[in-house]
């Protein structure tokens, strides 16, 4: 194994380990409201995005199109979200939030991005900046990569 190829699984092993451990604190958040991260991710887009396409959420919150209809029927059984018919292409269906899941998220969220500090509390404000940044960058020549 070379140099660059240990650094490479190195950087793996903590970006992974990272996520999961900061994950795991927001999981737990979630799930005492009922509701799982990917639930939440769609709730929270359309609260702060307004109505989607259906078909386009998955790409916004990281996940295949197919579980995306599943997730909107849960959220629309609760009253979070509804749909709604495109008016220019019927074939086209919209999710919005409802008042129940705006007034849901209102109350929830704020305590969510505690969450999210306290777990991150790990690095400094700085520190924090940097990598992200860093990972953005990261992530982004990964993508253009895989294409």
């Amino acid at each position: 194994m070379t140099y660059n190829q240990e650094d490479a699984l190195n950087l793996h092993i903590a970006l992974s380990r990272a996520s999961q451990w900061v994950n795991a604190h927001t999981d737990r958040d979630i799930r005492q409201h009922g509701l799982t991260r990917t639930e939440f991710g769609v709730l929270e887009l359309l609260y702060h995005k307004g109505s989607q396409p259906i078909q386009q959420i998955g790409g916004k919150v990281l996940m295949s199109s197919g579980n995306i209809t599943y997730v909107v029927d849960k959220l629309e059984k609760k009253g979070y979200v509804r749909r709604r018919a495109c008016e220019e292409d019927r074939r086209q269906t919209f999710a919005e939030i409802t008042e129940e899941g705006s007034r849901f998220i209102e109350e929830v969220f704020p305590k969510h991005a505690e969450v999210i500090a306290k777990a991150t509390e790990g690095l400094n404000a700085e520190e924090k900046k940097i990598a992200s940044d860093l990972l953005k960058k990261l992530g982004k020549y990964a993508q253009e990569g895989f294409k």
